[in-house]
């Protein structure tokens, strides 16, 4: 099963890599990885996606709060979350497609962000689904150049943090 990770983390040198080091010397696979400060300076936030069963999921957790760096770990996907992702895409769209491309970016409330002669650059922010779906919906549009792909992020719904699962673990 799929699983969306959250773990606070100290913003310190080597921290990043400790997290991925459990993962790569356990075997396990990260899908997407994002990673970022906080408000607080000091802490950063890491949203990894990764697969798994509940009792792999477990370990996982439980050995990334072994690890001096960490702060506090929630599977997002164990309650009610929301996910995006943020897309940019090059497409070469030749003039007879334009339309066509315009038309996929309204209905997917996207923004042009950059024409030239004939490539356009979009920029989309979505679920991971409608992210896919978008990329494979524009290559029928023209030629995807390059794809630039933030990984998800996540964040719990209703009163329920990281800071809070953090403070109570």
């Amino acid at each position: 099963m799929r699983h969306v990770i959250g773990i606070l983390l100290q913003n310190e040198a080597g921290a990043l890599s400790r997290v991925a080091g459990l993962f790569s010397t356990r075997g396990y696979n990260i899908e997407s990885l994002s990673v970022a400060p906080t408000d607080d300076p000091s802490v950063s936030r890491l949203t990894l996606v990764t697969q798994g069963s509940e009792a792999v999921i477990h370990q996982i957790n439980s050995q990334l709060l072994k690890l001096v760096d960490v702060v506090g770990v929630e599977d997002m996907t164990r309650g009610e979350h929301v996910e995006r992702e943020l897309l940019l895409i090059k497409i070469r769209v030749p003039a007879e497609q334009q339309e066509a491309l315009k038309g996929l970016v309204a209905r997917a409330a996207g923004k042009v962000l950059s024409v030239s002669a004939d490539c356009y650059i979009v920029e989309l922010t979505s679920s991971e689904t409608q992210v896919s779906a978008f990329v494979r919906d524009a290559a029928a549009c023209g030629e995807i150049l390059e794809v630039v792909r933030s990984g998800v992020l996540g964040i719990a719904r209703g009163a329920r943090s990281l800071q809070g699962a953090a403070a109570e673990s």
